[in-house]
């Protein structure tokens, strides 16, 4: 009866914990940490796996998530203490750096590789090209930030000048231009996703072209820390990229179908078929890295775009913006 019973509590005790019977972890046990996060998009569908699959508690961290809406206003919370780490584009750090702080902003690790952001016109053009754009107005984004200038410099490459050849309204807040789009007279719009699905599935705007695609290669977003910050928490910093690596393996391992399932409770409000089809979008165009090393090649590329945008008062060093250690030893 002893053995039974003992036997019976045994068997209670594995189905009261969350994955076979190895012991769970409560809250109290957990390192908190606030990312502030640039936007929410199925973009970083890697975070949010990372999140949906418990990566981040596995190594002993209680994620807070917050949407900053846009890079600057991740840096400020960043630069306040109000977040611990921010996930935005490098440029803010540069900005940072260039403008004199001490204690700046260190990227540990990149996510995307490649702009995730769409251009979205009124009707069909399965041959668009760039010079369509010529003459047009279109709804563009904050002047410095990534997205503008990322649509900028693919502009460039194709011999037209966002100046002159064409109108480029960037008075619309960030997240908001694909509802002001319905109601303008601007002829195309630069969305990120699900917004450029959301216009396409409402019949009000159709996706022409990729900047992702058309941009090729660029060090998109990563996630950065404060300089005080990392030296004092080397340990949170590589458990935190630990997590993310993990995210990115699933993503580069798993269908568009499997990822859109996990990462749903991060996008309630969107259908499973529409996270699907945006997963596969991405997907297709190659958009997030095998690991998180942020190279300085890709640095260097960012610089230059920085340049071509008018926004860079002089170049920074890599060495000092960008810390790789983290990231080799969560690829290992």
């Amino acid at each position: 009866m002893k053995r039974n019973h003992a036997a019976a509590l045994t068997a209670l005790l594995c189905l009261s914990l969350l994955s076979g019977c190895q012991p769970s972890v409560s809250k109290g046990d957990l390192t908190p940490i606030t990312l502030n996060e640039v936007a929410h998009s199925v973009f970083y569908a890697p975070q949010y796996a990372a999140i949906e699959l418990g990566y981040f508690e596995e190594e002993g961290i209680d994620l807070t998530l917050v949407n900053g809406a846009g890079a600057d206003k991740v840096m400020t919370a960043l630069v306040s203490g109000d977040a611990q780490i921010g996930f935005m584009g490098s440029e803010a750090s540069i900005y940072t750096y260039a403008g004199g702080a001490e204690d700046y902003a260190v990227n540990f690790a990149q996510l995307t590789q490649r702009a995730g952001n769409f251009l979205v016109g009124r009707t069909e053009d399965e041959a668009f090209q760039w010079e369509t754009l010529k003459g047009k107005k279109v709804l563009g984004g904050r002047a410095g930030g990534m997205p503008q200038m990322v649509f900028e410099y693919i502009l460039k490459k194709n011999g037209i000048d966002p100046k002159t050849d064409l109108t480029i309204d960037q008075s619309i807040n960030f997240g908001l231009t694909a509802a002001a789009f319905t109601n303008s007279d601007a002829d195309y719009t630069v969305e990120f996703e699900p917004f450029a699905t959301g216009l396409e599935l409402e019949g009000n705007g159709y996706v022409v072209a990729s900047l992702g695609r058309d941009s090729g290669y660029v060090p998109y977003t990563a996630y950065s820390a404060k300089k005080s910050y990392i030296e004092a928490n080397p340990e949170i910093i590589q458990k935190f990229t630990n997590a993310i690596q993990k995210g990115i393996d699933y993503v580069n391992s798993h269908s568009p179908e499997e990822i859109a399932k996990v990462i749903k409770p991060q996008f309630e409000e969107t259908p499973l078929e529409n996270i699907t089809k945006i997963v596969e979008r991405y997907q297709e165009q190659d958009t997030w890295k095998e690991d998180t090393l942020f190279q300085k090649d890709s640095f260097d590329l960012l610089q230059n775009i920085l340049e071509e945008a008018g926004e860079l008062p002089a170049r920074v060093p890599y060495e000092d913006l960008v810390t790789t250690e983290f990231s080799e030893k969560a690829k290992q």
